[in-house]
């Protein structure tokens, strides 16, 4: 449909994957996810198994306590112990994808369980994760660099020729040169393998470069 991005779960996904341990102490999965700017990281056992995920608010429960200067009533401390260890706060139902997995796949798993992130996993190994923050990077790429990557995948399987003259806007794709079959349907099957490229036109007549 035009306006909208067809793309699997490879072509967007983060890897290598940032992971944590169940039997790590919940601070140090704190800094792990602060220092990688994440919001969700997979947990693992020691062999290396998927065994959940923990997020930031998982690993904000019981960390605090009410602060008496909010309020003329000081709030009773917690009798119970903050959490010490990651698989004491991690969810252990995990939803996860493969790199065939459709993107549109992924968005309903994320938008029906409420997460923003989701482990990619290949014959049952973790090998990447993709968050809404990687969908709206695709979304977010200026027409000159989806331009460039276009005009690259078009170089690498054409070194030396046919040429098209590539023009983007809004995320669509123009090629622009005289009619050329099969190149031309080739040239817009690898244009629309360029993440963030919505549409692909050949704007015939015109000559190529």
């Amino acid at each position: 449909m035009a306006g909208q991005v067809a793309m699997l779960v490879r072509e967007v996904m983060s890897s290598p994957v940032v992971t944590v341990r169940r039997t790590d102490p919940v601070r140090r999965a704190v800094r792990v996810l602060y220092g990688h700017d994440i919001t969700a990281a997979p947990v693992v056992d020691d062999s290396g198994r998927l065994v959940g995920v923990v997020s930031e608010l998982d690993l904000l429960r019981g960390e605090f306590e009410p602060d008496p200067r909010a309020t003329a009533t000081p709030a009773p401390a917690s009798a119970e112990p903050p959490p010490r260890l990651v698989l004491e706060v991690m969810t252990r139902e995990v939803v996860t994808v493969t790199e065939t997995t459709d993107v549109t796949t992924a968005i309903e798993f994320m938008v029906g369980r409420r997460v923003k992130s989701l482990p990619v996993v290949r014959g049952g190994q973790l090998v990447g994760m993709v968050s809404r923050r990687d969908l709206m990077a695709v979304l977010a790429r200026p027409d000159d660099e989806l331009r460039a990557a276009v005009v690259a995948a078009l170089a690498e399987q054409y070194p030396s020729g046919p040429g098209w003259t590539v023009a983007v806007r809004d995320g669509v794709a123009e090629l622009s040169g005289p009619p050329r079959e099969p190149a031309d349907h080739i040239a817009g099957l690898l244009a629309r393998t360029v993440p963030g490229i919505v549409r692909v036109r050949h704007v015939r007549g015109q000559p190529g470069p």
